[in-house]
């Protein structure tokens, strides 16, 4: 933790008290817990927490990276205001932090998205009789061979779960087969986002201003950067406007300076004043919590993490906005929503960094085609909403008890 704190921006408190379960300032007790380990998980956890909101329920939100629980505090600042939804670091998993942890906080219910999954936190919930779901989970089959390796550590920890709530099929199938009990598919929880409108409106009109085609290059995560740049210098003139957007804010000075140093002509979208000019090559995006404003400016979406093996990031967004998508071959992180989305026209897989942007300029060449695809993502996403209600459904007996005491 202090390593990565050392390469990403925030305010990540790693050796406070906080840290080994000690309480938060106006720390709430009896609330529904609610952890979103970082950055994703915490957008993702937006619809089913403003669900929860909506329900008079107090939440504590709980992160593990700085840049998750920025995130929380950007996203739910009126919750937080009156008093509703307090943030608080999750506790190392070490036996006695976690037992501080319940001791003082006494959750209602744990509610983990996707797959933060701690032996000794998920034991301290059990001696603390505080009921716990994974929502919104999903587990690749790296994750279960990860997970069989562990033996009896990591299976006695996913029975600890008294329900697990899938994204897919083949989720659910596979914690099924790593030790989980109770699994009911419901859905993934990032087709309920709401997208701010006001980032949409920000994002068409910028294209307008644009005049040109324009591809972002989104959530591109270590190695991919130079892949795209190298890609991009071979393309001939005239070219779209594209935009860079590195997934980790450490890395955007370093975005920044290999773009320069092969001799594009390139911009930072955090020193744009107006949209730029034709003889801008790239833009860096350099700023946090914009995803949504770069993709409703992009006519094509190149998503990262899927061009070297770290596994794909979403995708669901870009489609929602809209915007059809190319990926690479590495999905394994989102692999059902990936094969869905091709399957309905919405996206498509792509080897490599070359093809990923011939095949954009392919869908730019051809007008028609390119608002079938982006008729079919929208369409896409439409068709999968629901996993809110549905998981609240599912949870709907583990939020209305009243909190048990003893151990």
């Amino acid at each position: 933790m202090w390593r990565r704190s050392k390469r990403v921006p925030g305010d990540w408190e790693v050796l406070a008290r906080t840290r080994f379960g000690h309480p938060e300032a106006g720390a709430l007790r009896g609330a529904v817990w609610v952890h979103a380990v970082s950055l994703g998980e915490t957008r993702a956890a937006q619809p089913l927490v403003t669900a929860l909101l909506a329900q008079g329920l107090p939440v504590l939100l709980t992160h593990m990276t700085a840049t998750g629980r920025a995130e929380g505090a950007r996203l739910f600042g009126q919750a937080i205001a009156r008093g509703q939804l307090r943030q608080a670091w999750l506790p190392y998993d070490f036996p006695r932090a976690c037992r501080r942890f319940f001791d003082h906080y006494a959750p209602r219910c744990g509610l983990i998205i996707e797959r933060e999954l701690w032996p000794n936190l998920l034991a301290a919930a059990r001696a603390s009789e505080v009921p716990m779901a994974l929502v919104s989970a999903r587990f690749s089959a790296r994750s279960l061979r990860a997970s069989l390796r562990m033996g009896r550590v990591m299976r006695e920890a996913l029975a600890g779960l008294q329900q697990a709530l899938a994204q897919t099929q083949a989720d659910a199938q596979r914690l099924e087969a790593a030790g989980a009990r109770a699994v009911t598919v419901t859905g993934n929880l990032k087709f309920d986002v709401d997208l701010p409108p006001a980032q949409l409106r920000a994002g068409h009109a910028w294209r307008e201003t644009v005049g040109r085609p324009v591809v972002a290059i989104a959530s591109t995560r270590e190695g991919e950067d130079a892949l795209f740049l190298l890609a991009l210098r071979e393309l001939p003139r005239p070219r779209p406007l594209f935009l860079l957007i590195p997934r980790h804010p450490q890395r955007f000075d370093q975005a920044w300076e290999q773009a320069q140093g092969l001799g594009m002509r390139v911009v930072r979208r955090s020193a744009l004043q107006a949209a730029p000019g034709p003889d801008i090559d790239l833009v860096v995006g350099d700023t946090l919590g914009e995803m949504p404003f770069y993709y409703a400016a992009a006519d094509v979406a190149i998503i990262g993490g899927s061009f070297v093996p770290l596994g794909g990031q979403n995708l669901i967004e870009a489609c929602a906005v809209g915007t059809p998508v190319i990926t690479g071959p590495h999905t394994f992180n989102f692999e059902q929503a990936t094969r869905d989305a091709i399957e309905a026209g919405a996206a498509e897989r792509v080897h490599d960094a070359r093809q990923a942007l011939q095949l954009a300029a392919q869908w730019l060449a051809d007008p028609a085609l390119l608002q079938r695809r982006a008729c079919a993502a929208r369409t896409w996403t439409q068709d999968h909403k629901g996993a809110v209600a549905r998981s609240l459904a599912a949870l709907r007996d583990m939020l209305g008890a009243e909190r048990r005491t003893g151990r």
